[in-house]
């Protein structure tokens, strides 16, 4: 087995991801990489950063797989078209599944997909490239998500939903079953989403109001 793994992206995500890559799996980190313009620092974490325009100069594709840790920015695209960039180059990807998720042999996955803890991944489900899964989600049964999505945690997506690419869902949001929703849809925190959904809608819910008075006038 491969275990040498370069980590795209130098950012929080990146970090958090070379520490569940090196506890769960039997992959070194080798390097993080960045295009050259945003490197701020020669290592992360005693982790040598390398520019992605010499990647393949210094790492092989043969010896090396890739794992890209880029955030959500511009509703995934920026994590997508490093992925593609990446992907031009011949590597191969990584995924990361916690392995206390459970994945059944009627789910099917792509590349690049990371998977946190305490997620349900529920058979007859797909999640395609490049997406990421934070900790303590659901995923009904035959239910789909598509490409160069992220789902924040302790989300419900019910049974028979279909999200399209470039989704963004925030903590707490609830999908009721058999919904379509379309591509770079925008899922704001704790909002209930109960009807089908058009590429790029947003769903914002209200806030919970601020108390007319403070925690010392109420006395608690």
């Amino acid at each position: 087995m491969n275990s040498k793994l370069i980590i795209v992206g130098t950012g929080l995500f990146a970090e958090v991801a070379r520490d569940y890559f090196e506890e769960y799996t039997a992959l070194q980190v080798v390097a993080f990489a960045c295009h050259e313009r945003f490197i701020t620092k020669p290592k992360i974490n005693g982790v040598d950063v390398v520019p992605i325009e010499t990647i393949v100069e210094h790492y092989s594709t043969a010896e090396h797989k890739v794992f890209v840790a880029v955030g959500y920015g511009k509703m995934n695209k920026m994590r997508e078209a490093v992925y593609k960039e990446i992907k031009s180059l011949g590597y191969t990807f990584c995924n990361f599944i916690h392995p206390d998720v459970k994945i059944w042999k009627s789910t099917t996955l792509g590349e690049n997909i990371f998977i946190f803890e305490d997620n349900t991944i529920q058979p007859y489900t797909s999640i395609g490239d490049n997406t990421i899964f934070w900790s303590g989600n659901h995923l009904g049964h035959h239910s789909s998500i598509g490409k160069h999505c992220f789902i924040s945690s302790h989300v419900v997506i019910s049974g028979s939903c279909h999200l399209g690419n470039n989704i963004f869902v925030g903590v707490n949001a609830t999908f009721h079953d058999s919904l379509n929703i379309g591509n770079e849809v925008l899922i704001g925190a704790g909002a209930i989403v109960s009807r089908d959904l058009t590429d790029k809608q947003v769903v914002v819910p209200k806030a919970t109001p601020l108390f007319k008075k403070n925690s010392e006038e109420i006395g608690f």
